[in-house]
């Protein structure tokens, strides 16, 4: 979850790091830990003058501050100041690359998705499944940007990724291409019913939901919403927060903790911005969705406002803010976690779904045997004089949708059925 502030002070990075010095009585343990600095200053002489490569200072500094940073927790990092203006046009949605979406964990480098539309997802690659090697290089003791930069380049050049899957090594060769997606996309999968898409949480997400919101209201009412957020991997928390608002119209969407002031923070729903505040509701997640999805889903249940349908979600719940320094530089630091409505941390945890539902092919047992009634030698005709059925009318077909999404044929059955049983109270 990436909350980006834009002032480019040294003062906000010191509040965040430095208030019990400077608002407080300093006590002994304030104090910097000389020896400490003094080793690393050794350390940082050492290297230069000793190093098998000659490196300049500047190199020196930025790998020790990477590792610092980095070392803390898999979503801190340090950016230069090129890396920062790729990391706002990676939050922005354009940029040039193979659009996948990875976490370092236990050293792995894992997919948590690939995103809709782009060379992974052709591709076929799938979540969960492991980088071990990005063209001739292995990601062992790789941080985060380093990754990023070797999997990004010219559009239109390649990139070969080496994949473990199920204990099997995969080799896919991926061309890059700009990516400038639309994070929503719809379509109208029954009478009514609007099946809308967040690939990921871009920074006018929230903005570009509610107009596709008013597009479909244009077309026919809106009976109920399948709000798809498997495979979303996250992004901009104020884009979540305004997700949840079209359907929410009041109360806590999203609260966030953290050990100062500045990290405190709460977004509460406004009727301004709703959209659809009585509209049945299904949201469904996988282990796949990560971050703002699992904001959006845990306020839609902590609400009672809809279902949650699918598998178990990722478990990302921790809140990251993009701190700049006074050289240009700036630190992605993790400095809060944050809670759903009801007080859930969903850190290390996850989303468990309402309705547990496995993505499965579905198929149908062919060449059973089966009599009907109107078969058995002297049977009652019909009370009424309707037209008796025999097994040969009988046709058991299921729609291409169960076939093909299983998941959301369930979903989109469950909305079918509430204004029957809502009729029958």
């Amino acid at each position: 979850m990436i909350n980006i502030l834009r002032q480019r002070t040294s003062f906000l990075f010191m509040s965040l790091l430095t208030l019990p010095v400077l608002f407080t009585e300093v006590q002994a343990k304030d104090v910097l830990p000389t020896t400490q600095i003094q080793s690393f200053v050794e350390t940082f002489e050492t290297i230069r003058e000793g190093y098998v490569d000659v490196l300049s200072d500047e190199e020196i500094l930025h790998r020790a501050l990477k590792g610092m940073v980095s070392r803390l927790d898999p979503h801190s990092e340090y950016f230069t100041k090129s890396e920062l203006i790729d990391f706002d046009e990676l939050t922005s949605g354009n940029y040039a690359g193979v659009g996948v979406e990875v976490e370092i964990k236990d050293s792995n480098l894992i997919i948590v998705t690939p995103i809709d539309g782009s060379p992974a997802k052709e591709a076929g690659i799938l979540s969960g499944d492991i980088i071990i090697r990005i063209d001739n290089t292995l990601i062992t003791d790789l941080g985060m940007q380093d990754i990023v930069t070797l999997m990004r380049g010219e559009v239109g050049s390649s990139v070969m990724l080496d994949i473990s899957r199920n204990g099997e090594i995969k080799q896919y060769e991926l061309i890059r291409r700009l990516v400038e997606e639309s994070s929503v996309s719809s379509k109208w999968v029954g009478d009514g019913i609007a099946y809308l898409r967040i690939s990921q949480f871009q920074g006018d997400s929230s903005v570009e939901f509610s107009d596709t919101i008013d597009k479909l209201k244009k077309e026919q009412d809106i009976q109920g919403v399948v709000l798809d957020l498997r495979n979303n991997p996250g992004g901009v928390l104020q884009s979540a927060v305004g997700v949840v608002n079209a359907f929410v119209d009041d109360g806590m969407i999203v609260y966030t903790k953290g050990r100062h002031e500045l990290s405190q923070s709460q977004f509460l729903a406004s009727k301004r911005t709703t959209k659809l505040a009585s509209v049945p509701i299904i949201v469904l997640i996988n282990e796949g969705s990560a971050s703002a999805s699992e904001i959006v889903a845990g306020a839609i249940q902590d609400h009672n406002r809809g279902l949650v349908l699918g598998t178990e979600s990722f478990g990302k719940g921790s809140v990251q803010t993009v701190i700049p320094l006074s050289n240009g530089d700036a630190v992605k630091l993790t400095t809060a976690l944050y809670y759903t409505p009801n007080g859930r941390s969903i850190q290390a945890q996850g989303i468990i779904p309402d309705l547990i539902v496995p993505q499965a092919t579905l198929t149908l047992d062919e060449g059973q045997f089966s009599v009907k009634e109107s078969e058995l030698k002297g049977h009652l005709e019909n009370g009424t004089g309707g037209k008796e059925h025999t097994s040969e009318d009988v046709k058991l077909e299921i729609s291409e949708l169960a076939k093909t999404d299983f998941q959301l044929y369930q979903a989109v059955s469950i909305l079918k059925t509430i204004p029957k049983l809502v009729q029958t109270q």
